[in-house]
Parts: structure tokens; sequence; C-alpha cells
């Protein structure tokens, strides 16, 4: 009897310890055949503690855990196979908190099964965040967080972040790390519109637009499908207003206890609407307004939102366009000084998916200053895989850090493509989230890579050149002129202060970093000139 009551507990016990893997291998197999792609968020814990190389996953790591977050123990996740992802950076509670301290990770790569050497991830000083006084920064959403790194298709991952000391170097009594610390791996998914990218060599110009019949197969209109190219911008007297953010939605919300689910936080939102089709963006659908148009200030609270464009146009939705071709200077603003626009693969030709960002845009008075970043995001990647690229930051940037969208305004691969960043119209004076403390009046460009020591490719200098020329022409901006603008507050510039700047500035210019690398910094200049004479000046 005992012998049995011993089998039996045993088999019991056998089949009890096996279900959570027999459980979790479900989800994995759907989230792989999930083309939506998604977020695993896994908890940084104490390292040692269940013994050499141990991620503290285990009951002796949950018993010392605060303990040695208190004594800033160093953090991490032990080697693991997790479901496919691309991207990877670390997210802490509070956004005000400093991350003092090495992070590091290490990938496998799916293909090979070879893992990479230990990679750092920048942690920055709120460099790139949306302002302090913005609606944006309200509501607790915000998260803290490194850059994050892109590493292809990966399948396996190890983080460690060791704290450092005040003086800067590792130390045996090091500085608390900061609470909540999440590794997040992102999944772009697979989404259309993807080689719209060009690759390097490829044509450019009017050679590169051409008919339908040269064009990729998903870049080609088709039945119902999203025409290729939008037609000419459209009389402005006949446009719709600027629409105000009416703050419908939160997606930054997500359960901290929650593992990692491999779902993204914004996914689970109850507040988003699902319905709502993705080909309403206003960015993709509602023709330009005119630059110098007054619009709405989205701090003032006795303004009247407005209603989301699905309101205000009858009828069947337009289908978006996946990309803007390039066109003539618009001289219906009167500048004397115009630039053509460059060829724009807008949000829908890199795949955005509009359910993510919150409903509504900040927009400000004008555009003053263009800044210009490098993303820390690493060099290995081809232009093909730049709209996942795209999707993954995006991602990050809402999920992850808890931002309304996108932060930057444009971005720009090596190959020279331009892409549309944050919604809300790439004509309009879109207040982003890329410099901390001059978001407004002022748009961000990033140069998708890390150029701190790398030399940025010609064709993205002068795809920067063209960009800022046609986007600085419309607000009757000289790109080799200076400007003012106002801090809203920063570690450069204390709130209220009128600095002066270039009107196309590196980010370290309005703020102490290193973005956007010394490389693309030294490269302004030429941009500043191409710019100029694009311009006719």
């Amino acid at each position: 009897m005992r012998a049995f009551l011993a089998s039996s507990i045993g088999v019991a016990c056998t089949a009890a310890l096996a279900l959570p893997l027999s459980l979790h291998s479900a989800p994995d197999r759907e989230a792989r055949a999930d083309s939506a792609g998604g977020t695993q968020s896994l908890p940084l814990l104490p390292l040692g503690a269940d013994g050499p190389g141990g991620g503290g996953a285990g009951l002796g790591g949950a018993a010392l855990g605060g303990a040695a977050r208190a004594s800033g123990a160093t953090q991490g996740v032990a080697p693991r196979k997790v479901r496919p992802f691309s991207l990877v950076g670390v997210v802490w509670d509070d956004p005000a908190a400093r991350l003092r301290g090495q992070v590091e990770v290490r990938t496998r790569e799916a293909a090979t099964g070879a893992w990479s050497p230990w990679r750092g991830l920048e942690a920055p000083d709120e460099a790139d965040a949306p302002d302090p006084d913005s609606s944006e920064s309200r509501g607790g959403r915000l998260r803290g967080g490194t850059t994050p790194l892109w590493v292809g298709d990966s399948d396996g991952v190890q983080a460690r972040v060791r704290p450092q000391h005040d003086s800067g170097l590792l130390s045996a009594r090091p500085a608390s790390l900061p609470s909540g610390l999440r590794l997040e791996l992102v999944d772009p998914g697979h989404e259309s519109g993807s080689d719209l990218a060009r690759e390097e060599g490829a044509p450019t110009g009017d050679a590169a637009t051409g008919d339908a019949a040269t064009r990729p197969p998903s870049a080609r209109p088709s039945g119902d499908g999203p025409a290729t190219e939008i037609p000419a911008e459209r009389d402005p007297s006949a446009e719709i207003p600027a629409e105000r953010d009416p703050g419908t939605r939160d997606p930054g919300t997500r359960n901290p206890s929650e593992g990692p689910s491999g779902q993204d936080p914004s996914s689970q939102n109850p507040s988003q609407d699902p319905s709502r089709d993705p080909s309403q963006d206003p960015s993709a659908e509602l023709p330009p307004v005119s630059p110098e148009a007054p619009q709405p200030d989205p701090e003032d609270p006795s303004a009247s939102p407005e209603p989301e464009p699905s309101d205000l146009s009858p009828g069947p939705p337009t289908p978006p366009s996946l990309e803007l071709p390039e066109e003539p200077p618009d001289t219906s603003a009167g500048h004397p000084y115009t630039a053509p626009r460059p060829r724009i693969v807008t949000r829908a030709g890199w795949g955005a998916d509009e359910k993510l960002r919150e409903r509504g845009h900040l927009y400000t008075k004008t555009v003053k200053v263009a800044f210009v970043h490098h993303t820390v995001t690493g060099n290995a990647y081809t232009c093909s895989q730049v709209p996942s690229v795209m999707r993954s930051i995006y991602r990050y940037h809402v999920g992850s850090m808890g931002w309304r969208d996108f932060g930057y305004n444009f971005a720009v691969d090596k190959c020279g493509n331009i892409y549309e960043g944050r919604s809300g119209g790439v004509t309009k004076a879109v207040q982003g989230a890329h410099t901390l403390g001059f978001n407004k009046n002022s748009m961000g460009i990033a140069v998708l890579g890390t150029y701190s020591s790398k030399k940025p490719a010609s064709k993205a200098v002068k795809a920067v050149a063209k960009l800022t020329a046609w986007k600085l022409g419309l607000f009757g901006r000289n790109p080799s002129g200076t400007t003012h603008l106002t801090s809203a507050g920063g570690n450069k510039y204390k709130k209220g202060t009128k600095a002066k700047l270039r009107v196309i500035s590196g980010h370290r210019d309005g703020y102490n970093t290193e973005c956007p690398g010394g490389a693309l910094y030294r490269k302004l200049g030429t941009v500043r000139g191409t710019a100029a004479r694009l311009q006719g000046r």
C-alpha cells in the first residue's frame, strides 16, 4: 500500500510539473502563426540566486529578489529559448529613474543557432521622450527604457544589468537599479508593403517611380487593395482642418505582474477600438492642410476636440497609399523658397498597425527646427528589412515605453529611403517625442543605425537633405539659418529658456546626449548646404 501511494504521488507530481510546459506550448505555436507581431516581456531577476548562471527564476530567486534588488545586485535573464523576436530593449517602471549601470544582451540566431557576443544597450537620460508638459507625459503611461537593438530573427536570449557605483566604476557596492526592470523582445510580424524599401544600387528619383508594370507586386494597385501613390496635393482651401487629440486611448496599460505572455501590452487594452479601420488613418487618407494655417493648440483646455476622420468622411473609406511619389515644389503657401517633395514610404507602406497607437494627434503651430537623430539600433540590417525595423521600433515606443505613437516624425535608412513616422500627416506640424524639451514647433528625423564612429551612407545624408529642404520649405525656413525655440525643460536648457538653434540641428544641440553620433553630426553641414540649394537659395 505504501509503495502504491508513493508511486501514485510520484506520478501525480510528475504530471503537475509537466503541466505548465504543455500549457506553454500552445501559445508558442499560436504566436508563431500570428503575423501581427507581439512583445514578450520578461522580468529581470537577481542572477546567481539559483546557483551559477541562474536567472533567479526559482524559489530561491523569489525569496531573495527584494533584498537583492535593494542592494543593487546584478539582475538579468539566464540563457533561454523564447518565441521568435527581432528587436530587444530593457524598460523599467519610473521614466524619471536613471539606470546607472551596464546593460548587455546576447541573442541566438534562429536560422543557425549561433549565439552573438555580448552587446550593450544604451540607457540615455530621457533624451528621446515626450516633453514634460505635454499630454503625452501625463496619465502614468510612460516608462523608462534603453534604446532598442535590432538583432534580426532570433529565438534565444540572455541579459544582464550590472549596476555602477556613483564614481561610474563597477563596484562590489553599486547603486540600486530602477524597479520593475523587464526585457522586451519584439516580434515585428509580417505585413504587406515590405518590398517598397529599395536596396543599395536600386534606381532612385524619376527612374524609381516608373509605372505600375515595373513595381514590386505588393506595390501595384489590385482590386480593392491600396493604391501605390496618391495624386498631387489638393487645394488647401477645400481641406479638413487638423484634429485635436481627444485622448481616448491608453496604449501603455499593462499588468505589472504579467509574465512573458508574448502578447503586446497595447493589444490587451480594453479601451482600444478593434473595429477601427486602419485605412481611416488621416496621415494616409486626408488631404494635407496648408502648413501655415492655424492649428488648434493641444494644450488649450478650451479648444473643442474634433471628431475622428471617420466621422467626417461619409461613404466607404479610401484605401491608404503605400507611398507618396516625388512631387514638384508646392508654391500654394506663398513661400519663395521651396523644394520638391521626395518619395516617402507611408505608414501603410511599412505596415503600421494603427490600432496600437492612440487615436487623434498632437499638433503644434509650425516647424522651426529639424532635429537629426540616430536610432542606435545597430547597422546590421538590410534595407528590405526596414519595414520590420520600423514596426519593431513602433511597437517598442508604444507598447514598451508607453508613448502615444512612433517617436520620430520621419525615418531614413542607409539606402536613402524615407519613411513616414508619427501619424498625423507628412505636411503638418505634428508634435513628436524625439527631443526632450523641444518637441513643440520642431520635427525629428531618425537615421536608422548607429553612427557614433561609422560614417553614414551618402544616400542617407542626401535623403535627409531632400526631406528637410521640402518640409522646412513648406514653413518658410532657411536650412542654413538659425531660429529660437523655448525649452519645455531638459538637461541642457532649463524650462522657459529661449534657445538659439540651427534650423537643421543635431539632437545634441538641444539636449546633452551623444546623439546623432559624431560621424552623422559632422555631416550636418553638408545636409544644410544641400537642402538650401534644393530650395533655390
